[in-house]
């Protein structure tokens, strides 16, 4: 597994927004299909929230590696909820320049 995506997990997990804030470039962009998350302070806010939804890598089922592109699916727990994550990293430089993400009901 890529170390970007590594180091991103074990971020989410201690629930440190500053750490999971560090692998993102100052130019970076969460896209959803909701909205478009541009620039870091947006990406802070919304994944601050996340964080309040404790969540919690349950498996990761899939996962894909072309050069600087990460793709996986995995089952997450969210407020005590099982939900399928699916998403996409492109990473320049070390951090995530690019990210999409999606969740299903599982």
């Amino acid at each position: 597994m890529h170390a970007v995506l590594e180091r991103q997990l074990a971020a989410l997990a201690a629930g440190d927004i500053e750490a999971v804030m560090a692998n993102y470039t100052p130019d970076a962009a969460l896209v959803r299909f909701d909205e478009v998350f541009a620039g870091t302070d947006r990406i802070r806010a919304t994944l601050t929230a996340y964080l309040g939804l404790k969540p919690r890598l349950l498996d990761l089922t899939h996962y894909a590696e072309c050069e600087d592109t990460l793709f996986y699916r995995a089952v997450m727990e969210l407020a005590g909820r099982q939900r399928e994550a699916i998403g996409t990293l492109v990473v320049r430089d070390g951090r995530i320049w690019r990210q999409t993400a999606g969740f299903l009901d599982v």
